[in-house]
């Protein structure tokens, strides 16, 4: 993913000028806005601190002496604020000797200027390190976006397949080793191929950005949607039985049923297999097989329903969500 470069103009960062010395504050300001960078200023450690609550600016420079928290520990407790620890910090002082330049450095500044400085220089060093900044940020957007591209589906934007069954993995070890509950629901929508071929691909594009829409609405923050491929998606629901994956496929079928979505004219249905985790699952890949064979009677039955299969006793119907048991087979008998 390309970055587009845009030629460096000052006026798009903010630098704050930390020092106690007001003349100090009106000379840096004048050089600063003077090529029109845009500043905000603190007259203490502390009050530097305040208005980062408020501010985000590009660039610190931060005198070192003084009275009330000096820059070095203004620089320490900004290195240990996430939100501030990408901020760079030069140094302006009238120290010179070798260890102080290490201490700033060792500190976090990534600059370092004695005083008195040339206009010239001060200008020069900060317009390296806004630079050096703005690319560090580019490259972490564009690396944030490829991180995005590389686990949701590309049509309707939520998780890929792949991204699905890290989460269900990571939900099936948290089940094994705390007892947790989880569910998952596979569904598919009913006659995807006719929806196509009566309509055209970009309708059935539609039909599946507004189903994802819709269930998208119907959820929890801490549930996991993704599409499984072509018209078959995924949910996977931590903290939830049998009875919580039962009752909220069923929601969710009926109100699907009744989504109207243009062009097509006649309902759009789904078809829903649930499966609970259960103590006898050795792998997330059971889980998973046994909401295919839910969701296969489902088709089998007519579609437009919803099915649930579990292991063990046959228990009572939850809601309008059928139920089919697989049961274990028993250890064979020893050998005499």
């Amino acid at each position: 993913m390309p970055m587009n470069f845009q030629p460096f103009d000052p006026s798009h960062f903010l630098i704050m000028v930390v020092d106690d010395t007001t003349p100090n504050l009106k000379v840096m300001g004048s050089i600063l806005e003077g090529v029109g960078y845009q500043t905000t200023f603190a007259m203490s450690g502390q009050q530097a601190l305040e208005r980062l609550a408020t501010v985000t600016p590009d660039l610190i420079l931060l005198d070192w002496m003084m009275p009330d928290i000096n820059g070095i520990e203004v620089c320490e407790m900004l290195q240990a604020n996430p939100k501030h620890q990408q901020i760079p910090v030069i140094f302006l002082t009238a120290r010179q000797d070798r260890e102080s330049c290490v201490q700033a450095f060792e500190t976090g500044a990534v600059d370092y200027i004695t005083k008195p400085f040339h206009r010239l220089e001060l200008l020069a060093r900060v317009r390296t390190h806004l630079r050096l900044k703005d690319i560090s940020d580019r490259l972490q957007a564009s690396l944030h976006a490829v991180e995005h591209l590389a686990r949701t589906d590309a049509l309707t934007g939520i998780l890929n397949r792949r991204s699905l069954f890290e989460f269900a993995e990571h939900q099936f070890k948290r089940a094994q080793r705390y007892g947790h509950p989880f569910a998952v629901i596979i569904f598919d929508i009913d006659h995807f191929k006719a929806v196509n071929d009566d309509y055209g691909h970009l309708a059935g594009d539609r039909v599946l950005k507004t189903v994802t829409t819709m269930v998208q609405s119907q959820i929890r923050t801490m549930d996991c949607f993704g599409r499984y491929g072509g018209e078959e998606f995924v949910l996977v629901l931590p903290d939830s039985d049998h009875r919580a994956g039962s009752i909220l496929s069923d929601r969710l079928r009926k109100d699907l049923a009744n989504l109207p979505i243009h062009p097509i004219e006649r309902p759009i249905t789904a078809s829903f297999g649930v499966a609970a985790y259960e103590p006898q699952d050795d792998h997330i890949d059971t889980l998973f097989n046994r909401a295919d064979q839910a969701l296969y009677h489902a088709k089998q039955s007519g579609r437009n329903c919803s099915f649930l299969c579990r292991l063990g006793t046959r228990s009572p119907q939850f809601d309008n969500c059928r139920e089919i048991t697989l049961h274990i087979p028993e250890p064979a008998e020893p050998n005499g």
